[in-house]
C-alpha cells in the first residue's frame, strides 16, 4: 500500500504537466495561425488571376528538373546506340559533376554541347523529336521538382502563359514543356538543312545574357509587361533574366545567386533537401500549389528567414 501511495501523487503530477503542455501547445498554434493570417493579408495575391499581360519564365536544369536535360538525353541516345560506351562514360561523369557542383560552369557546359552536337549530326530533326518523347518518360519525368512544378501550375491556373527558358536544345525543351502542360519553350537552336542536323549551332547557346534577350524579345512579341512577370532560376548565370522581371525567384540557388537574392530581397526556395530553406515573402497563391507539390515543397513554405 505504501508503494501505491507513492505512485498516486506522481500520476496526478504527470496529469497536471500534461494539461499544461497541451494548453501551451494550443496557445502556440493559435498565435502561429494568427501571425500567418496577418502576413497573408499584408501580401498581395500572386500570381494575379486574369492578368494576361503577365507570364512566367522558368529555367530548366536544377530549377524545374534535377540535373541537366542534356545529360539525360545523352543517356537515352546511348541506349539507342547513337554513340559508343566511352562517350557514355563521359556523359555520366558530366552529369555526376553537375549534380555534385549544382552550378553551371560555362566551359563545362560548352564541352557538353559540343559532344551532343557531334552525336546528332546527320540525324533528322523529326527523329530526335520523337525520341525525345520516349527519353522524357524514361529519364526525366521522375526528376521534375514537385515544388517548382506547382509554382508553374499556379501561373497556369491564373490564366498566364508559362515558358521554359534553357540552354538545352529547343527540341528537348519543347518536349518537356509540352509534357508538363506549359505554354512553350525557348532553347538553343541547332542548325539543320533540309531537316537534318549539321552539327553546328544557330548563333550561340541560350545561356546567361542570351536568355535575357530571348525573354525580352518574347515579351515584346506577346505584349507582356515584364514588371508584372515572374522568372525562376537556380543559377547566378541567369541574373540578367531575373533582373528583367518584377517578380524574380531563386529556386535551389547556387551560392552566388543565393547571396545576390538575399541582397536584393528576392524570394528564395530550395527543394533539394528536407531542411528549411531561405525564403522571402512567399506569395499565398503559389504557396498553396507548392504544398500540393510534395513534402519538400511544404517544408520550403515556412516563412522564417535564416
Amino acid at each position: 500500500m505504501a508503494a501505491l501511495g507513492w505512485l498516486t501523487p506522481r500520476r496526478r503530477s504527470a496529469t497536471a504537466r500534461s494539461v499544461l503542455a497541451g494548453e501551451a501547445s494550443a496557445e502556440a498554434a493559435r498565435k502561429s495561425s494568427q501571425e500567418a493570417t496577418q502576413v497573408a493579408e499584408q501580401e498581395p495575391d500572386f500570381p494575379v488571376i486574369g492578368d494576361d499581360r503577365a507570364a512566367a519564365f522558368f529555367d530548366l536544369d536544377n530549377t524545374v528538373m534535377q540535373g541537366a536535360a542534356l545529360f539525360h538525353f545523352g543517356r537515352g541516345l546511348y541506349k539507342r546506340k547513337f554513340f559508343e560506351t566511352r562517350d557514355l562514360a563521359k556523359f555520366a561523369w558530366q552529369q555526376a559533376w553537375f549534380r555534385l557542383a549544382g552550378v553551371e560552369d560555362p566551359d563545362h557546359m560548352q564541352d557538353v554541347r559540343e559532344s551532343a552536337l557531334s552525336i546528332v549530326k546527320g540525324h533528322r530533326v523529326a527523329e530526335l523529336s520523337t525520341i525525345g518523347e520516349e527519353i522524357y518518360d524514361e529519364y526525366m519525368a521522375d526528376r521534375i521538382w514537385p515544388g517548382t512544378r506547382a509554382l508553374a501550375q499556379a501561373h497556369l491556373d491564373a490564366g498566364q502563359k508559362v515558358w521554359l527558358v534553357t540552354a538545352a536544345p529547343v527540341e528537348i525543351a519543347q518536349v518537356i514543356a509540352r509534357r508538363l502542360g506549359l505554354t512553350g519553350a525557348l532553347g538553343t537552336v541547332a542548325e539543320s538543312v533540309d531537316g537534318v542536323y549539321t552539327g553546328k549551332l544557330v548563333g550561340e547557346p541560350l545561356h546567361g545574357p542570351a536568355k535575357a534577350e530571348a525573354v525580352r524579345a518574347l515579351a515584346a512579341a506577346e505584349g507582356l509587361d515584364l514588371s508584372r512577370c515572374a522568372a525562376y532560376s537556380d543559377s547566378h548565370n541567369d541574373i540578367p533574366m531575373l533582373c528583367l522581371v518584377g517578380h524574380p525567384y531563386a529556386i535551389n540557388p547556387d551560392a552566388k545567386l543565393r547571396k545576390h537574392a538575399r541582397e536584393k530581397d528576392w524570394r528564395l526556395r530550395d527543394y533539394r533537401t528536407g531542411r528549411k530553406a531561405a525564403k522571402v515573402g512567399i506569395p499565398a497563391a503559389a504557396g498553396v500549389g507548392a504544398v500540393a507539390g510534395g513534402t519538400a515543397a511544404a517544408i520550403a513554405l515556412s516563412r522564417r528567414r535564416r
